[in-house]
């Protein structure tokens, strides 16, 4: 059984958000195509509280892309974005909502970030997709979404860490960093994860 991840396509996240992923709304007509070939779609949604500390605004001399220290781990400060109940958190409206089956919120604990959709950074809490997929009887999961070089990544790596056969679907991702992307892109392959392209999971034309 193979599920789609669709990870945060967000308003804040496409061009004019407040941490937008260049040209990311050029993937949403793909995600939207893929999604029929899923025996499963399920969303992750970054939803903050307001003075969330990845913010660089909660820190006093600090500018967005600045980094710091959460809870011991490196932490990189962001403009305000996807805070909860904001426009620019909701679901971006060209998305089709249709098929998601639930929707994963991360980031909700003002203390650490959280970039993958199964935990967040210091994986001390867990979003409950894990469970939620082998409930399902999933076995593959097949990632797009935003940002390719963060919570793409992160939550590529954590299906892999949860035993998923796990697949990043490049073409319908968008990176903050090409270089980022490149890096882990060899990080997923290390760890015996895979890169596919739409047309190999599309129907043929």
């Amino acid at each position: 059984m193979k599920a789609l991840l669709v990870i945060d396509i967000q308003n804040d996240f496409l061009p004019g958000g407040r941490l937008a992923v260049a040209d990311g709304d050029a993937i949403i007509p793909l995600v939207n195509a893929l999604q029929p070939q899923f025996d499963l779609v399920v969303a992750t949604q970054d939803w903050h509280p307001a003075g969330h500390q990845s913010f660089a605004a909660s820190h006093a001399g600090k500018q967005p892309f600045d980094t710091t220290e959460l809870r011991g781990l490196p932490q990189v400060l962001w403009p305000d974005h996807c805070t909860q109940g904001t426009p620019g958190a909701e679901l971006a409206p060209g998305l089709d909502q249709r098929a998601i089956e639930a929707i994963f919120r991360k980031g909700t604990d003002p203390e650490i970030d959280s970039y993958s959709g199964f935990y967040d950074n210091g994986h001390q809490k867990s979003t409950g997709l894990t469970d939620y997929l082998r409930g399902k009887q999933i076995t593959e999961v097949y990632v797009a979404g935003l940002a390719a070089d963060y919570c793409v990544f992160y939550t590529a790596q954590d299906a892999l860490r949860e035993g998923f056969a796990t697949f990043i679907i490049e073409d319908a991702t968008r990176a903050i960093s090409a270089e980022g992307f490149t890096a882990a892109k060899a990080a997923v392959r290390t760890q015996g994860g895979h890169l596919v392209q739409s047309h190999d999971l599309l129907p043929a034309r």
